[in-house]
């Protein structure tokens, strides 16, 4: 007569009790939060990434927009008035059309008044504007320098026969805070515009 003895199953129950060991937990731990610094660090990296290309386009888009508007109005024009270096009115179609560079809002503007009802408009056509600069210059090419006296301006609206742009704009990371540091520049665009010839203004060599 064979008698079997069944292979006690007790101590196969406690091992499958049993939890993680602490140097397995601090392993798993560890694993899972260099895992998920990279995640983050990737989501960060494509975020920012996705702001620098919007900011691109946005100043592009509107410095693009910008010179084909004053081109229309340089090319049509048949006066021009200096105001300051930053800042002039041309004469297109007997209507004062003036440019120029808001420094407090930072930002290179359009403004016209209507002439029946009086009614300025102004039309902020690049934001974000760092440094801004009008360049004239005479029939010959010769560069309008030193626009800082009545008489220096006075002359210059004689003699301008051509006008060129030249600015730099800059978009931060987060615009919401409202502060400007340089460190926080997240994209920059650097405009200098062709030489736009007042078609219609007649000047003398």
């Amino acid at each position: 007569m064979t008698i079997t003895t069944p292979k006690p199953i007790e101590p196969l129950l406690r091992r499958r009790k049993t939890g993680f060991t602490l140097v397995e937990v601090l392993i798993g731990a560890t694993m899972s939060a260099f895992i998920l610094a990279g995640v983050l660090s990737a989501f960060v990296f494509l975020a920012r990434s996705g702001v620098l290309i919007q900011h691109y386009n946005d100043m592009e888009g509107q410095a693009r927009q910008a010179l084909e508007l004053f081109a229309e109005d340089v090319r049509q024009a048949s006066a021009i008035t200096w105001i300051d270096a930053n800042t002039l009115t041309l004469t297109v179609n007997t209507l004062p059309v003036r440019y120029g560079y808001d420094t407090a809002v930072k930002a290179f503007y359009r403004r016209v008044t209507d002439p029946v009802t009086s009614v300025t408009s102004t039309r902020l056509l690049v934001t974000d504007v760092t440094t801004f600069q009008f360049k004239g210059y005479t029939i010959t090419g010769t560069a309008i320098t030193a626009l800082d006296t009545a008489a220096a301006l006075t002359t210059a609206n004689k003699s301008t026969k051509q006008l060129q742009i030249s600015l730099e704009a800059a978009r931060y990371m987060d615009r919401s805070l409202g502060v400007e540091r340089r460190s926080q520049i997240g994209a920059s665009n650097t405009v200098l515009s062709s030489r736009f010839i007042l078609r219609n203004k007649i000047v003398n060599a």
